[in-house]
């Protein structure tokens, strides 16, 4: 798939939003990728996961792990179209943290997936939680890195879309953007 018939799922879908928003990172930004929007569509996860799996195959992973709650509908269809085991990070008091009785063995070979990366810091609290198990990141993979490559997890980083878009400190707004009302949509 090319970044172009990416972005226009995420236009068909209403999932590529404008206006002034707050990223999960404490930045501003013009655009949002509100992923889940289009991965309520099973066609669009099944493409996406494709095309994702695809690029993800060479890391030789035998797990796929997707921190809540951005990265589950892609996480476990990468885990299904690669037909690996799928297990995910979530919440507790503020943290990701491996629950549910999923567990990693010593060495086991895992693969990251999420849906929209900008600074990195959900991949890599899960990168921290998969080695703090014992376990060996072989890279992560999303759909959407708006940090246009600038983010290094250490591992290889395979994404579907690279973007450079554009995001503001909260002290630093440009007039435009302060004037609109700024809003929240992702997870908390």
């Amino acid at each position: 798939m090319t970044q172009d018939e990416i972005l226009q799922i995420f236009r068909d879908t209403d999932a590529l939003l404008e206006g002034h928003f707050i990223l999960r990172s404490g930045l501003h930004s013009r655009q949002y990728f509100q992923c889940a929007l289009a991965l309520q569509q099973m066609p669009v996860v099944e493409k996406l996961g494709g095309a994702l799996a695809d690029k993800a195959r060479p890391l030789g992973a035998v797990t796929v792990i997707a921190p809540a709650l951005g990265g589950l509908v892609i996480g476990q269809e990468v885990a299904r179209q690669l037909g690996l085991r799928f297990i995910f990070s979530e919440k507790e008091e503020g943290k990701l943290v491996l629950r549910r009785g999923f567990k990693i063995a010593p060495g086991e070979k895992t693969l990251v997936v999420e849906d929209v990366v900008t600074k990195g810091g959900r991949v890599q609290e899960t990168i921290d939680i998969v080695r703090a198990h014992g376990g060996h990141v072989t890279g992560v993979a999303a759909i959407v890195d708006r940090s246009n490559g600038a983010v290094n997890f250490g591992v290889p980083f395979a994404s579907m879309i690279t973007l450079q878009v554009e995001v503001f400190k909260p002290d630093k707004l440009p007039p435009d953007l302060a004037a609109i009302p700024a809003i929240k949509p992702g997870s908390k």
